[in-house]
């Protein structure tokens, strides 16, 4: 049967299971693309934005500013470019250079958008707009309570490196940082 015969794909049903302060959990009816319906649970968070911080230069092998966070879900410090959700009505360009400020202090020229990648579609609707931040100048951080933070400067050869051999284990910086090197520096 095609889509036609049996009306749109996606969801036709559902229920809100839970509201939080960053996330929701809908239990979603679903029409398929073979015309079944099925449940579907589903974390729904209003997006978010991450930066790739560049100190000086935009050499062939820059400085760029990572941060060491602890991480309750990781149970570890990971290394991680700046990051934070979107505020309601706050653009994903916006949402970049507020949270380098926030969590690093630094505050940037400009920021570029790099590309804009799903999480992990499969449970969630979390979209993360990845950006390049140029132009930097240091000033003093504004943490939330919960961001446990250390500063971690280094050229992008050492992070590519810490990608390399495991210690970068957050998904959205390896992927921002693999594609600033591929195609936006050097």
């Amino acid at each position: 049967m095609s889509s036609e015969e049996t009306g749109p794909v996606g969801k036709v049903g559902g229920t809100r299971a839970y509201t939080g302060r960053v996330i929701s959990v809908d239990l979603d009816q679903v029409r398929f693309p073979d015309g079944s319906i099925g449940s579907l649970e589903m974390v729904r968070h209003p997006g978010a934005s991450a930066v790739v911080p560049v100190i000086g230069e935009l050499t062939a092998d820059p400085t760029v500013l990572l941060i060491r966070q602890y991480r309750y879900a990781a149970e570890q410090y990971l290394y991680e470019i700046p990051a934070g959700r979107l505020d309601p009505g706050e653009s994903p360009d916006q949402c970049a250079h507020r949270e380098l400020q926030e969590e690093t202090g630094y505050t940037a020229e400009r920021v570029d958008h790099l590309f804009t990648m799903y999480t992990t579609p499969g449970f969630t609707d979390e979209k993360i707009h990845l950006f390049l931040a140029t132009g930097l100048t240091e000033g003093e951080a504004h943490r939330e309570a919960d961001e446990f933070v250390e500063l971690a400067p280094m050229p992008l050869s050492a992070a590519m490196g810490l990608i390399r051999n495991g210690e970068i284990q957050d998904a959205k910086t390896a992927l921002a940082l693999f594609y600033a090197a591929e195609f936006r520096i050097g």
